[in-house]
Protein backbone atom coordinates (compact mmCIF):
# COMPACT_ATOMS: atom_id res chain seq x y z
CA UNK A 1 0.00 0.00 0.00
CA UNK A 2 1.57 3.64 -0.70
CA UNK A 3 2.42 5.82 2.18
CA UNK A 4 1.25 8.93 2.75
CA UNK A 5 2.45 11.04 5.62
CA UNK A 6 0.22 12.06 8.40
CA UNK A 7 1.88 15.03 10.28
CA UNK A 8 -0.08 15.43 13.44
CA UNK A 9 -1.09 12.12 12.77
CA UNK A 10 -1.18 11.44 16.89
CA UNK A 11 -3.81 14.44 17.21
CA UNK A 12 -7.22 14.68 17.11
CA UNK A 13 -8.00 15.26 13.56
CA UNK A 14 -5.05 13.78 12.50
CA UNK A 15 -5.82 10.33 13.88
CA UNK A 16 -9.22 10.26 12.63
CA UNK A 17 -7.43 10.94 9.27
CA UNK A 18 -5.16 7.99 9.80
CA UNK A 19 -7.81 5.68 10.18
CA UNK A 20 -9.92 6.93 7.21
CA UNK A 21 -6.38 6.65 4.68
CA UNK A 22 -5.97 2.76 6.17
CA UNK A 23 -9.80 2.20 4.99
CA UNK A 24 -9.04 3.75 1.93
CA UNK A 25 -5.98 1.31 1.28
CA UNK A 26 -3.13 3.76 2.20
CA UNK A 27 -0.58 3.26 5.11
CA UNK A 28 -0.70 6.21 7.51
CA UNK A 29 2.59 7.23 8.33
CA UNK A 30 2.69 9.72 11.58
CA UNK A 31 5.12 12.29 12.27
CA UNK A 32 4.50 13.62 15.57
CA UNK A 33 6.17 15.63 18.24
CA UNK A 34 3.51 14.58 20.17
CA UNK A 35 3.08 18.04 22.08
CA UNK A 36 -0.58 18.17 22.08
CA UNK A 37 -1.18 14.52 20.59
CA UNK A 38 -0.63 11.52 22.29
CA UNK A 39 1.05 8.55 20.98
CA UNK A 40 -1.75 5.86 21.82
CA UNK A 41 -4.13 7.53 19.16
CA UNK A 42 -1.27 6.38 16.52
CA UNK A 43 -3.12 2.58 15.63
CA UNK A 44 -3.11 2.45 11.68
CA UNK A 45 0.35 2.71 10.58
CA UNK A 46 3.36 3.53 11.55
CA UNK A 47 5.21 5.99 14.12
CA UNK A 48 7.85 8.56 13.56
CA UNK A 49 8.52 10.97 16.43
CA UNK A 50 9.47 14.26 14.78
CA UNK A 51 9.19 17.78 15.12
CA UNK A 52 8.35 20.43 11.84
CA UNK A 53 11.82 22.06 12.73
CA UNK A 54 13.81 19.39 12.35
CA UNK A 55 14.54 19.16 8.66
CA UNK A 56 17.35 16.54 8.88
CA UNK A 57 14.55 14.38 10.42
CA UNK A 58 11.96 15.34 8.17
CA UNK A 59 14.47 14.06 5.41
CA UNK A 60 15.19 11.22 7.19
CA UNK A 61 11.41 10.05 7.27
CA UNK A 62 10.99 10.51 3.62
CA UNK A 63 13.87 8.68 2.26
CA UNK A 64 12.04 6.07 4.63
CA UNK A 65 8.79 5.86 3.53
CA UNK A 66 8.89 7.35 -0.04
CA UNK A 67 5.31 9.08 0.39
CA UNK A 68 3.28 9.28 -2.35
CA UNK A 69 1.49 12.31 -0.26
CA UNK A 70 1.85 14.65 2.60
CA UNK A 71 -1.32 15.25 5.03
CA UNK A 72 -0.48 18.01 6.48
CA UNK A 73 -2.36 18.50 10.12
CA UNK A 74 0.28 19.41 13.10
CA UNK A 75 -0.16 23.03 14.25
CA UNK A 76 -0.39 25.08 17.29
CA UNK A 77 -4.49 26.02 17.42
CA UNK A 78 -5.66 27.77 20.50
CA UNK A 79 -7.15 31.57 19.84
CA UNK A 80 -6.31 33.30 22.93
CA UNK A 81 -2.12 31.75 23.37
CA UNK A 82 -1.85 33.04 19.83
CA UNK A 83 -2.73 36.22 20.75
CA UNK A 84 -0.85 36.23 23.65
CA UNK A 85 2.06 34.23 21.94
CA UNK A 86 1.98 35.01 18.57
CA UNK A 87 5.64 34.49 17.59
CA UNK A 88 5.19 30.61 18.84
CA UNK A 89 2.53 30.45 15.84
CA UNK A 90 4.28 31.87 13.21
CA UNK A 91 7.29 29.84 13.86
CA UNK A 92 5.54 26.56 14.43
CA UNK A 93 2.94 26.62 12.20
CA UNK A 94 4.53 29.08 8.95
CA UNK A 95 8.42 28.19 9.69
CA UNK A 96 7.73 24.72 10.23
CA UNK A 97 5.59 24.33 7.81
CA UNK A 98 7.85 25.76 4.95
CA UNK A 99 10.32 23.34 6.54
CA UNK A 100 7.25 19.97 5.67
CA UNK A 101 6.90 22.03 2.18
CA UNK A 102 10.85 21.89 1.23
CA UNK A 103 11.48 18.74 2.28
CA UNK A 104 8.23 16.92 0.30
CA UNK A 105 9.35 19.29 -3.03
CA UNK A 106 13.48 17.63 -1.96
CA UNK A 107 12.18 14.45 -1.92
CA UNK A 108 9.81 15.09 -4.61
CA UNK A 109 6.24 14.40 -3.27
CA UNK A 110 4.57 16.73 -4.77
CA UNK A 111 0.74 16.16 -3.97
CA UNK A 112 -0.29 17.96 -0.63
CA UNK A 113 -3.52 17.98 1.41
CA UNK A 114 -3.36 21.11 3.68
CA UNK A 115 -5.41 21.36 6.90
CA UNK A 116 -6.46 25.27 6.57
CA UNK A 117 -8.98 26.94 8.90
CA UNK A 118 -11.94 29.88 8.36
CA UNK A 119 -10.07 31.48 11.02
CA UNK A 120 -8.67 32.99 7.89
CA UNK A 121 -11.48 34.71 6.97
CA UNK A 122 -11.83 36.76 10.30
CA UNK A 123 -14.92 38.30 11.33
CA UNK A 124 -17.67 38.90 8.73
CA UNK A 125 -20.51 39.89 10.26
CA UNK A 126 -23.78 38.51 8.62
CA UNK A 127 -22.23 36.99 5.30
CA UNK A 128 -21.66 33.65 4.91
CA UNK A 129 -18.14 32.59 3.74
CA UNK A 130 -16.98 31.08 0.76
CA UNK A 131 -13.13 30.08 -1.07
CA UNK A 132 -14.04 33.77 -2.21
CA UNK A 133 -14.59 35.80 0.31
CA UNK A 134 -11.41 38.33 1.53
CA UNK A 135 -8.76 37.09 4.26
CA UNK A 136 -8.49 39.12 7.16
CA UNK A 137 -7.37 36.81 9.84
CA UNK A 138 -8.10 38.55 13.61
CA UNK A 139 -5.13 36.34 15.32
CA UNK A 140 -1.98 34.75 14.66
CA UNK A 141 -3.73 31.23 14.17
CA UNK A 142 -5.76 32.30 11.36
CA UNK A 143 -2.46 34.82 10.28
CA UNK A 144 -0.36 31.90 10.02
CA UNK A 145 -2.13 29.02 8.18
CA UNK A 146 -3.24 32.29 5.72
CA UNK A 147 0.50 32.50 5.15
CA UNK A 148 1.04 28.71 4.39
CA UNK A 149 -1.52 28.94 1.87
CA UNK A 150 0.07 31.51 0.15
CA UNK A 151 3.65 29.45 0.32
CA UNK A 152 2.33 26.30 -1.01
CA UNK A 153 0.37 28.58 -4.08
CA UNK A 154 4.08 30.15 -4.56
CA UNK A 155 5.63 26.16 -4.30
CA UNK A 156 3.14 25.45 -6.55
CA UNK A 157 4.41 28.01 -9.57
CA UNK A 158 8.02 27.35 -8.65
CA UNK A 159 8.12 23.46 -8.64
CA UNK A 160 4.87 21.75 -9.79
CA UNK A 161 3.97 21.06 -6.10
CA UNK A 162 -0.24 20.57 -6.20
CA UNK A 163 -2.01 21.11 -3.15
CA UNK A 164 -5.81 20.58 -2.17
CA UNK A 165 -6.17 23.15 1.23
CA UNK A 166 -9.46 23.15 3.44
CA UNK A 167 -10.89 25.70 5.25
CA UNK A 168 -12.88 24.15 7.79
CA UNK A 169 -15.12 25.11 10.72
CA UNK A 170 -15.29 23.38 14.01
CA UNK A 171 -14.72 20.33 14.13
CA UNK A 172 -16.97 17.73 16.98
CA UNK A 173 -17.66 14.45 17.25
CA UNK A 174 -15.21 11.46 17.20
CA UNK A 175 -15.04 7.59 15.64
CA UNK A 176 -18.36 6.41 16.07
CA UNK A 177 -16.35 2.97 16.69
CA UNK A 178 -14.89 4.67 19.90
CA UNK A 179 -11.09 3.77 18.37
CA UNK A 180 -9.98 7.31 18.54
CA UNK A 181 -11.56 10.50 19.68
CA UNK A 182 -11.39 14.46 21.01
CA UNK A 183 -8.70 15.31 23.75
CA UNK A 184 -6.63 18.27 24.01
CA UNK A 185 -4.24 18.94 26.62
CA UNK A 186 -5.38 21.49 28.10
CA UNK A 187 -8.61 21.40 26.48
CA UNK A 188 -10.25 24.49 24.99
CA UNK A 189 -12.81 22.75 22.15
CA UNK A 190 -16.55 23.28 23.08
CA UNK A 191 -17.84 19.80 22.66
CA UNK A 192 -15.65 18.09 24.93
CA UNK A 193 -15.71 21.27 27.72
CA UNK A 194 -19.81 20.69 27.88
CA UNK A 195 -19.45 16.81 28.02
CA UNK A 196 -16.67 17.52 30.68
CA UNK A 197 -18.92 19.64 32.79
CA UNK A 198 -21.85 17.05 32.75
CA UNK A 199 -19.75 14.19 33.98
CA UNK A 200 -17.61 16.55 36.59
CA UNK A 201 -14.39 16.23 35.20
CA UNK A 202 -14.74 20.18 35.74
CA UNK A 203 -16.29 22.45 37.74
CA UNK A 204 -18.30 24.14 35.45
CA UNK A 205 -18.72 25.41 31.51
CA UNK A 206 -17.22 29.06 31.28
CA UNK A 207 -19.40 30.33 28.58
CA UNK A 208 -16.99 33.46 27.45
CA UNK A 209 -19.39 36.43 25.98
CA UNK A 210 -23.22 36.69 26.06
CA UNK A 211 -23.48 39.83 24.96
CA UNK A 212 -22.38 38.98 20.95
CA UNK A 213 -25.55 39.54 18.32
CA UNK A 214 -26.75 36.55 18.16
CA UNK A 215 -29.97 35.47 19.35
CA UNK A 216 -29.01 34.17 22.44
CA UNK A 217 -26.08 36.28 22.79
CA UNK A 218 -23.23 33.75 22.43
CA UNK A 219 -21.38 33.45 19.63
CA UNK A 220 -22.56 30.80 16.80
CA UNK A 221 -20.37 28.16 14.46
CA UNK A 222 -20.60 26.12 12.29
CA UNK A 223 -20.16 22.35 13.22
CA UNK A 224 -18.51 19.56 10.82
CA UNK A 225 -18.26 15.76 12.48
CA UNK A 226 -14.66 14.85 12.44
CA UNK A 227 -15.23 11.77 10.21
CA UNK A 228 -16.98 13.87 7.95
CA UNK A 229 -14.07 15.90 7.53
CA UNK A 230 -11.62 13.05 7.10
CA UNK A 231 -13.89 11.87 4.54
CA UNK A 232 -12.86 14.93 2.88
CA UNK A 233 -9.25 14.80 3.63
CA UNK A 234 -8.87 10.77 1.67
CA UNK A 235 -11.14 12.40 -1.39
CA UNK A 236 -8.92 16.05 -1.64
CA UNK A 237 -5.94 13.07 -1.84
CA UNK A 238 -7.62 11.08 -4.99
CA UNK A 239 -8.63 15.01 -6.87
CA UNK A 240 -4.57 15.33 -6.83
CA UNK A 241 -3.90 11.09 -7.77
CA UNK A 242 -6.23 11.95 -10.53
CA UNK A 243 -4.23 14.66 -11.96
CA UNK A 244 -6.68 17.19 -11.09
CA UNK A 245 -5.15 21.11 -10.10
CA UNK A 246 -4.49 22.75 -6.89
CA UNK A 247 -7.46 24.04 -4.96
CA UNK A 248 -9.50 25.45 -1.88
CA UNK A 249 -12.41 23.75 -0.57
CA UNK A 250 -14.30 25.10 2.54
CA UNK A 251 -15.67 22.15 4.86
CA UNK A 252 -18.93 23.02 6.90
CA UNK A 253 -22.19 22.58 6.85
CA UNK A 254 -23.80 25.81 6.43
CA UNK A 255 -25.56 25.55 9.79
CA UNK A 256 -24.33 27.56 12.54
CA UNK A 257 -25.14 26.82 16.31
CA UNK A 258 -24.44 29.17 19.05
CA UNK A 259 -23.19 27.94 22.64
CA UNK A 260 -26.05 27.69 23.94
CA UNK A 261 -27.71 26.00 21.58
CA UNK A 262 -24.41 23.14 21.62
CA UNK A 263 -25.20 23.15 25.48
CA UNK A 264 -29.14 22.36 25.08
CA UNK A 265 -28.51 19.58 22.51
CA UNK A 266 -25.85 18.02 24.97
CA UNK A 267 -28.21 17.93 27.58
CA UNK A 268 -31.00 16.27 25.67
CA UNK A 269 -28.64 13.64 24.12
CA UNK A 270 -27.08 12.95 27.67
CA UNK A 271 -29.79 13.78 29.77
CA UNK A 272 -27.98 15.60 32.49
CA UNK A 273 -27.25 19.21 33.15
CA UNK A 274 -24.67 21.74 31.92
CA UNK A 275 -22.93 23.37 34.86
CA UNK A 276 -22.18 27.02 33.40
CA UNK A 277 -20.65 30.10 34.40
CA UNK A 278 -20.54 33.24 32.13
CA UNK A 279 -16.80 35.03 31.52
CA UNK A 280 -15.91 38.20 29.20
CA UNK A 281 -15.52 37.78 25.88
CA UNK A 282 -12.21 36.26 24.62
CA UNK A 283 -9.49 38.12 22.37
CA UNK A 284 -9.88 37.25 19.18
CA UNK A 285 -13.26 35.69 19.05
CA UNK A 286 -15.43 35.95 16.21
CA UNK A 287 -19.24 36.82 16.56
CA UNK A 288 -20.25 34.11 13.75
CA UNK A 289 -18.41 31.80 11.36
CA UNK A 290 -21.05 30.06 8.99
CA UNK A 291 -19.52 28.47 5.43
CA UNK A 292 -21.88 29.22 2.44
CA UNK A 293 -19.65 27.09 0.12
CA UNK A 294 -21.09 24.24 -1.50
CA UNK A 295 -18.14 23.89 -3.31
CA UNK A 296 -16.63 20.20 -1.79
CA UNK A 297 -19.91 18.97 -2.34
CA UNK A 298 -20.42 19.83 -5.95
CA UNK A 299 -16.95 19.65 -7.19
CA UNK A 300 -15.42 17.16 -4.85
CA UNK A 301 -18.45 14.85 -4.26
CA UNK A 302 -17.98 15.46 -0.25
CA UNK A 303 -21.42 13.70 1.15
CA UNK A 304 -21.35 14.25 4.79
CA UNK A 305 -23.24 11.85 6.76
CA UNK A 306 -22.71 12.52 10.12
CA UNK A 307 -22.79 16.15 10.80
CA UNK A 308 -26.28 16.83 12.92
CA UNK A 309 -25.54 18.64 16.21
CA UNK A 310 -27.14 15.53 17.91
CA UNK A 311 -25.23 12.83 16.26
CA UNK A 312 -22.00 14.80 16.56
CA UNK A 313 -22.34 14.84 20.56
CA UNK A 314 -23.79 11.41 20.59
CA UNK A 315 -20.36 10.06 18.85
CA UNK A 316 -18.51 12.53 21.34
CA UNK A 317 -20.32 11.07 24.39
CA UNK A 318 -19.74 7.59 23.63
CA UNK A 319 -16.32 8.36 23.16
CA UNK A 320 -15.90 10.61 26.52
CA UNK A 321 -17.67 7.50 28.02
CA UNK A 322 -15.08 5.18 27.40
CA UNK A 323 -12.34 6.98 29.64
CA UNK A 324 -9.34 6.36 27.01
CA UNK A 325 -9.25 10.47 26.25
CA UNK A 326 -7.39 9.87 29.51
CA UNK A 327 -5.08 8.53 28.51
Amino acid sequence: MANVLVTGGAGYIGSHACKALKAAGFTPVTYDNLVTGWQDAVKFGPFEKGDLADRARLDEVFATYQPVAVMHFAALSQVGEAMSQPGRYWANNTGGSLNLIEAAVAAGCLDFVFSSTCATYGEHDNVVLDENTPQLPLNAYGASKRAVEDILKDFGAAYGLRSVIFRYFNVAGADPEAEVGEFHRPETHLVPLVLDAIDGKRDALTIFGTDYDTPDGTCIRDYVHVCDLVDAHVLGLQWLKDGKGSQIFNLGTGSGFSVREVMDKAEEVTGSKVPCTVGPRRAGDCTKLVSGSTRAITDLGWNPQRSSLEMMIADAWKWHQTGNYEA
